[in-house]
Formats: C-alpha cells, sequence, structure tokens
C-alpha cells in the first residue's frame, strides 16, 4: 500500500518556482529521505505534504486519500505528524507533559464530568495516556528526564522530546525535518534506532549523509524545486548528476 503520494505539486513565490511538477511515491512501512542543496525545496515540499501551504498545482494523497484540502489539525487527526527545523518544545512543561500533550486532543474518556469526578474510565483512561507516554520516553532515551522542565534541555534533548511527542500518538506517517541537527554522536545512534524499530513510514530532511545513507530505504533527491533522481542510497550515492548537483 501507498502511504503517500505526491503528485504533481508545484508552488511558486512571486513567480519563483520552490517545486515544479514534484511527484514520488512512498510505500507503507519504508523511510525515505528528502536530499538537496538549501534552497532546493526541502522544506516547501514538507510544508505541502503537512498541508502548511496549498501548492499551486498537483495533488498529496496520504494512504490513498486526497488531503490537498485540508487543514494540518485535520491532517494530524488521520495519522501524520511532524517536526521542524527549529525546535518547539513547551519550555514551562516537563518534557513527560511535552509528550502527553500530543494525546490531549483525544478527550478524558468520559467528558467534562468523568474529568471532575475522576470516574473509573477516566482513571483507566490517564493511566493508559502516562503508560504510553513512559513507552516512547523509554524508547527516545528520555525516561531520566521525564520530569525535568524543556526549557532547561539542550537542543539535542529538545529535538528527542519533540520525536517522542511525534510518536505518542502512534502516526501512520512521520515527517522529520532535519532530525539530526543538534544532536551528539550517541543520539544520533538513538535517532537511528528509533527509526529503525517503528513500523510506521517515514519521510525525513536531512543533510548528515551519512545518517541518510545507513538510515533510508529509498532516496528523493531536489535540486532548485525538481526531482533529479531517486532511488535506494546505493544508486543515488553514484548518480552523477547528484553527485554535480549535491554530493560533490
Amino acid at each position: 500500500m501507498t502511504a503517500l503520494a505526491v503528485e504533481g505539486v508545484s508552488v511558486s513565490f512571486g513567480g519563483v518556482m520552490a517545486l515544479s511538477e514534484v511527484s514520488f511515491t512512498v510505500p507503507e512501512g519504508q523511510v525515505c529521505g528528502v536530499i538537496g542543496p538549501n534552497g532546493a525545496g526541502k522544506t516547501t515540499l514538507f510544508d505541502v505534504v503537512s498541508g502548511l501551504r496549498r501548492p499551486r498545482s498537483g495533488r498529496v494523497l496520504v494512504a490513498g486519500a486526497d488531503v490537498t484540502g485540508d487543514s494540518p489539525v485535520r491532517r494530524a487527526r488521520a495519522g501524520l505528524r511532524r517536526t521542524f527545523q527549529r525546535t518547539q518544545v513547551f519550555g514551562r512543561l516537563t518534557v513527560a507533559d511535552n509528550v502527553l500533550s500530543a494525546l490531549e486532543w483525544r478527550g478524558g474518556g468520559g467528558g467534562l464530568l468523568a474529568d471532575l469526578t475522576a470516574l473509573p474510565a477516566r482513571r483507566r483512561l490517564e493511566a493508559a495516556r502516562r503508560e504510553r507516554v513512559s513507552e516512547v520516553l523509554e524508547l527516545c532515551g528520555l525516561l531520566p528526564l521525564r520530569d525535568a522542565y524543556a526549557a532547561a534541555l539542550p537542543v539535542g534533548q529538545r529535538r528527542l522530546v519533540e520525536l517522542a511527542r511525534a510518536l505518542a500518538d502512534r502516526p501512520s506517517l512521520l515527517l522529520l525535518d532535519e532530525p539530526t541537527s543538534g544532536l551528539d554522536a550517541d543520539q544520533t545512534v538513538r535517532l537511528r534506532e528509533v527509526i529503525a524499530a517503528l513500523e510506521t513510514t517515514v519521510l525525513l530532511v536531512e543533510h548528515d549523509m551519512g545518517f541518510v545513507m545507513d538510515t533510508c530505504d529509498h532516496l528523493v533527491v531536489l535540486d532548485l524545486g525538481k526531482v533529479i533522481a531517486e532511488g535506494p542510497p546505493s544508486e543515488i550515492r553514484t548518480d552523477p548528476v547528484v553527485r554535480a548537483a549535491y554530493l560533490g
């Protein structure tokens, strides 16, 4: 099954084409990397897929459903999650509560009355949510920091908090925008292990070519808003067009 299909997507800014007829598909369960030089259109592509920007033409399909006109919220509730280049944690919340926030939209299990009276259904749901938070914190190596305030963490740990928050609600499609930025060597290894352990389809933008080549099943290469190559990392590494445009 195809988890994501981008079909003929074009985006322009004041007459400048940021994306031009971009098309590719990502099968379910695959880790697909989007690479290319600065200004290639990678973040614009992520904005289109996540619903932050409408394309001038083309469409986006998630699990076969056309979501081109859907809001970011609707896409998120359908299973799409995204992290950003700049870390965006809730600094005044603990690490655990940052991750828990991803589950709040589902409600408290019984409505306002259950919340106020702590009915059994509410208590069971809260226990299940807290258990899920502990699971993803352990997966991301953050369990010892669960009670630390996010604002006090260095950038690498904040980025892992964002990853844990994105995973908390079991996304079907996960978009990671430069996930290794700010991570040290051990954290990068942890990130690779986390991605390898997921059953989720992953689309990632990354400049760390070692990480990309070791982590991704398939690569899409952008340059000046166009797809210039795609295929497995072993082919992309030796593609003369890609080497000339990006890898050097």
